[in-house]
């Protein structure tokens, strides 16, 4: 296993920066994914990690010892690569055992190796075959396979389910899961897919523009996310945000939309508290719901449910997607299947008061989410 760490690491192409500043601390057995749309700067990381590039700025660190200045091969760390880079001329046998004979152990030793990782992956009944006789997630398992037969410090990938079909990926992700648990191993994965990152990290690290957003386990980064591009990025459909004017009036602090509004009560409210120590009191605010969050209703079920029209409808089969128009602002929502509502329709919804957050209209950076224990009660 191995500790791997990067402070303050800075990596340029030219003008482009296409990692600035970061610092991570990726733990012993730890399954951590990077995240972020292209050009985040997540595949610089890995190699940054793995020696294949050197930072301009910054240390890298394996098991605390500085590595900047070691060989990418003395690293001991393997990488697997989104296009797999299997050779086409050889059989599986020999691709998996490829790094032990480099190594020039034994025969015996070798074949030993290849069928016990095989066996793990399980491709020990094709050993004998090449990569062009294999479907997309056979030559997945390959290329974990060439991995882990190394027995390294940790391993890295980079995108390894990209090219392969929905339900592949879906059966990879589940494959992956369980064969990290199984060797204990740190691994290191990068992901622009959030399904990916949420399903299989121990925690996730944000990266936008090569700027760390946020490092947190799967739960607090969907349900306390540090900014609006975090926001955005992790839920499918992403957070809705609607603008509201923050006022004072009578010991209450009122979040109000040209449609709805939400009320904080007594001078120690931590979101009194917070956009008094952002400047914004008063001033314009980001109200944050997530589409599942939205209760959606044919007939007003109280008086501080709000109307809106229904724009488009979109059956997914296990939900149904909604787009409402509220004044001058679209909300998306998510109901069940079971529920009929379509288009054009005059709707009614009520947002959960636990489940609120409130941004800072210009940075984009989360001042407050509502509680169970501190709802943001509907005015």
């Amino acid at each position: 296993m191995a500790h791997l760490q990067l402070e303050h690491v800075t990596k340029r192409f030219g003008r482009l920066e296409a990692v600035k500043d970061l610092t991570l601390s990726i733990q012993d057995g730890e399954f951590f994914c990077i995240l972020g749309p292209p050009g985040a700067g997540k595949t610089t990381t890995l190699r940054l990690i793995v020696g294949l590039e050197k930072p301009e700025e910054g240390q890298v660190y394996i098991d605390s010892e500085p590595v900047n200045d070691v060989y990418p091969g003395r690293r001991d760390i393997a990488m697997v690569f989104q296009n797999l880079a299997l050779y086409p001329n050889k059989t599986v046998f020999e691709n998996i055992a490829y790094p032990l004979r480099e190594r020039k152990l034994p025969n015996d030793e070798i074949t030993r190796q290849v069928n016990d990782v095989a066996k793990t992956l399980h491709i020990d009944r094709m050993l004998d075959r090449k990569p062009a006789k294999l479907s997309g997630g056979e030559r997945q398992r390959v290329a974990i396979g060439r991995a882990i037969v190394r027995h390294p410090r940790a391993y890295l990938m980079d995108e390894p389910l990209a090219n392969l079909d929905a339900k592949l990926r879906q059966e990879m992700r589940v494959e992956l899961k369980r064969l990290q648990k199984e060797l204990g191993q740190t691994l290191v994965y990068v992901t622009h897919d959030q399904i990916e990152a949420l399903s299989m990290a121990d925690r996730i690290a944000i990266l936008h523009k090569g700027v760390l957003q946020q490092v947190d386990t799967p739960d607090n980064i969907y349900h306390l996310p540090a900014n609006r591009f975090v926001a955005t990025v992790v839920g499918s459909p992403p957070m809705n945000f609607l603008p509201c004017r923050v006022s004072q009036q009578n010991g209450y602090l009122n979040l109000s939309h040209q449609k709805f509004g939400f009320r904080a009560a007594g001078e120690q409210h931590p979101l009194r508290h917070n956009l008094s120590r952002h400047g914004l009191l008063p001033e314009t605010v980001l109200l944050g719901i997530r589409p599942e969050d939205i209760a959606i209703f044919d007939q007003k079920p109280s008086d501080s449910a709000v109307a809106g029209q229904v724009l488009v409808v979109e059956p997914l089969g296990s939900e149904t997607i909604l787009d409402i128009e509220l004044g001058s602002d679209l909300v998306k929502a998510v109901i069940p299947p079971t529920q009929k509502i379509s288009e054009e329709q005059v709707v009614w919804f009520e947002f959960n008061p636990a489940k609120l957050h409130v941004l800072d209209n210009k940075s984009g950076t989360r001042l407050y989410s509502s509680s169970k224990e501190q709802p943001l009660p509907a005015i």
